[in-house]
Order: structure tokens, then C-alpha cells, then sequence
């Protein structure tokens, strides 16, 4: 919608389209959020992924000031150039200048000094299904040490909505080669509920994994401490299934998450979620 069609912008993107009609927007793919849209799962609080250090959502979720002060959140990674930085004067931000493939080792270097200065960081995309997990995944490999499917484990319990696309999918596994060396590339793989397979690899003698903690349901408290010991099972949101022995994605992105709700934005091709 050209700008003298309507007075006033989009209060989340700042952009012109009519989101009370959950109209999609054409510069940034922003879609209002219809309240029968919203699962059990999701909050307009970002997602706490490690505790009182480092969160995951949406743009929607960046654009809610007053509930990243209440979290702490001090910073902010932008991984989808076409998304406004809405709160120059409050947040530190860091944007990104390229949206077709992510630059995992700047990302994963402004998370860990952001953590070395004690500060909050949220990282945002657009629905924060796709890049940004992408990116809170590569920094659980290369500063935790998780293997992929042990970082995809952790985000996924945390945030069941994410859902890698095959290209950003790809990316991983190879970040995961360059961090952990061609023995990656060689290990097995794992079964996920949807699409087809990626060989994304995880050590392969279980035995010489340290102990690990039982996983509940529910995000650690800020009061604990942070998680060293990487995820032993495969779990997906509140599900009991284990994964086999071939980690599958979807072959075709599909609109649907982890328990049959449905999607709540549309990806554009600049695969900006």
C-alpha cells in the first residue's frame, strides 16, 4: 500500500498496509497476529534460550519496548535488513546488511560479546521461526560446544515454533563442519517429525558425552545457572518421541509447527523469517 493511500503506518514494521485486516506487508512481510492465531506456546515475551543472557523472537516481539526492558534486554541483533530498529535511543543495535544468506561467525561474535560485557541480547527476525534460531543454534555450537541436533534440541524445547527452511537448514550443518572438523560430516543422523533428511551430525559414542540434566518442559528461571552440559534426548515441545536414527527437515517448508498450529507469518524470498 503506497503511503497517501492511509495516514498512518504499520505501529510494528512502520511501513503502510492495512495489518488490521492482517493484510501482508510487501516491504518487510510483516502480518498483523490474529488473536485465534496465538498458540499456548506463544507470549508476547521473548524467549528466554539461556538464562538472563540470551533471548530469541520476532520482530513483533522486538517491537514491544516495554517488555524487553522488563526482561533486561539491553541489545538487540536484527537479522532481516527490511525490519525498522524501532528504539534507537533505548537498545543497542546491530542490524544486518544482507539477507540472503546469514554471516554466522558475525552474529555468533556480537552474542559472545555482548555476553562477555554482561549484557541481555535479543536475537529477532521476522517471525523468529527461521533466522534467528539459526543464529542462537551456531552460538550453542561454537561457545557451548553442543553438537547441531543438541542446539537444535535446546531452542526447540524452548521455542517450538521455529522451523528451519532447507537453505538456512544447510548452513547450519555446514557451520557445524567448520566448528567441530569433517568428522561431522560423517556422523549419523536424526529423525525429525517432518520433511526430508540433512545430515546433521552428533557425536557418535554417547558413552564419552559428559552426564546431562533432565530436561522439563519449561525454560529455566534467571535465577539458574546457565546450562554446560549439552541436552541428551531429542524432544519437541511437550512430545515424548524420541528421534531414530535420520534427523529429517522438512523437504518442503511447511505452514504448520510442532502440534498442528498453524503458521503466523508468511516467508518471503529474501527468507526473512
Amino acid at each position: 500500500m503506497r503511503k497517501r493511500e492511509r495516514e498512518n503506518p504499520c505501529y510494528v514494521c512502520g511501513h503502510y498496509h492495512k495489518y488490521e485486516d492482517g493484510e501482508v506487508c510487501g516491504t518487510c512481510g510483516h502480518r498483523q497476529q490474529e488473536a485465534t492465531e496465538k498458540g499456548p506456546q506463544q507470549s508476547a515475551f521473548s524467549t528466554e534460550i539461556l538464562p538472563a543472557f540470551l533471548y530469541l523472537g520476532s520482530y513483533d516481539n522486538a517491537s514491544r519496548a516495554e517488555l524487553l526492558k522488563a526482561q533486561g534486554i539491553t541489545r538487540i541483533l536484527n537479522t532481516v535488513p527490511a525490519c525498522q530498529n524501532l528504539y534507537k535511543n533505548s537498545f543497542s543495535y546491530y542490524s544486518l546488511k544482507e539477507d540472503k544468506t546469514l554471516p554466522l561467525d558475525e552474529c555468533v561474535e556480537y552474542v559472545e560479546q555482548s555476553r562477555r560485557d554482561k549484557a541481555r541480547v535479543l536475537v529477532h527476525c521476522m517471525s523468529g521461526q527461521n533466522r534467528s534460531p539459526a543464529v542462537v543454534i551456531a552460538y550453542l555450537m561454537r561457545h557451548k560446544r553442543w553438537r547441531l541436533p543438541e542446539s537444535y534440541q535446546w531452542v526447540k524445547e524452548r521455542r517450538p515454533s521455529i522451523n528451519l527452511t532447507p537453505a538456512v537448514a544447510q548452513q547450519l550443518q555446514e557451520y557445524e563442519v567448520e566448528v567441530f572438523g569433517s568428522s561431522a560430516a560423517q556422523a549419523p543422523m536424526l529423525n525429525t517429525p517432518t520433511g526430508v533428511a540433512f545430515g546433521f551430525g552428533f557425536p557418535s559414542t554417547i558413552a564419552e558425552s559428559p552426564p546431562v540434566p533432565l530436561f522439563s518442559q519449561h525454560p529455566p528461571s534467571s535465577n539458574e545457572a546457565p546450562p554446560s552440559a549439552a541436552p541428551a534426548q531429542f524432544l519437541f515441545g511437550s512430545g515424548s518421541h524420541s528421534l531414530g536414527s535420520n534427523f529429517v527437515f522438512g523437504a518442503v517448508r511447511q505452514d504448520q509447527s510442532v502440534g498442528g498450529s498453524s503458521s503466523i507469518t508468511t516467508d518471503q524470498t529474501m527468507d526473512s523469517s
